[in-house]
């Protein structure tokens, strides 16, 4: 309990006004899981400060989606959270496109990891923004927030963005001090978030 006061104490000595909970399901992969239920648990708890995001397994197939409508209609949830190189599969797999479908029937926007990742037991090229691009071409009513911001793909991702109007790119878990350093590969962000992407680049502190 004094750990968690210490948590909650710092939004508030921050005047942090909204914090992003995200979900996660890789049982079928890795055989953890963060639930749904806990989630919304927390932010009814502490709420309005924080925001749920539900996470569901694709490999589960319908399980997943029913999860999903549940999350989001009983359990308040506000959107999906996906990892997909954590279920080792790429973004533009087809297990996924139930899951993307019934982000836009429940009209609830996507957090989806388009990066590289650290895990090595599934291929970095899970997270490309290419795979996004194909996926767009499919769902153009879908809102996808993409984050990490596409390292070491980041042009690439702002291509996406520029050519799909519900893409938005999240600049999470990236050092501010980073996205100046030369070569860092950051930079086009910055050149790109001031001009033509200004209203669709989302900062947060992860």
């Amino acid at each position: 309990e004094a750990s968690l006061a210490d948590y909650l104490g710092t939004y508030d000595s921050l005047g942090v006004s909204r914090v992003v909970i995200k979900a996660r399901d890789a049982e079928t992969t890795h055989g953890y899981r963060v639930t749904n239920e806990a989630v919304a648990e927390f932010c009814r708890r502490h709420s309005p400060r924080f925001i749920g995001l539900a996470g569901v397994d694709p490999n589960k197939g319908m399980r997943a989606i029913r999860e999903l409508e549940h999350a989001v209609k009983e359990l308040g949830l506000h959107g999906l959270n996906l990892h997909p190189y954590e279920h080792q599969i790429p973004i533009s797999d087809p297990k996924m496109y139930p899951l993307y479908a019934k982000c836009i029937e429940l009209e609830i926007p996507l957090n989806l990891h388009c990066s590289t990742s650290f895990s090595t037991s599934a291929a970095m090229d899970c997270g490309h923004p290419r795979h996004l691009d194909q996926v767009m071409m499919h769902f153009p009513e879908l809102r996808v927030c993409a984050a990490p911001p596409g390292w070491p793909w980041v042009l690439d991702l702002i291509g996406v963005a520029w050519r799909h109007e519900n893409v938005f790119i999240g600049i999470t878990a990236v050092r501010p001090k980073y996205l100046t350093v030369e070569h860092s590969g950051f930079g086009p962000l910055l050149q790109y978030g001031r001009t033509v992407l200004q209203d669709r680049i989302i900062w947060g502190s992860a």
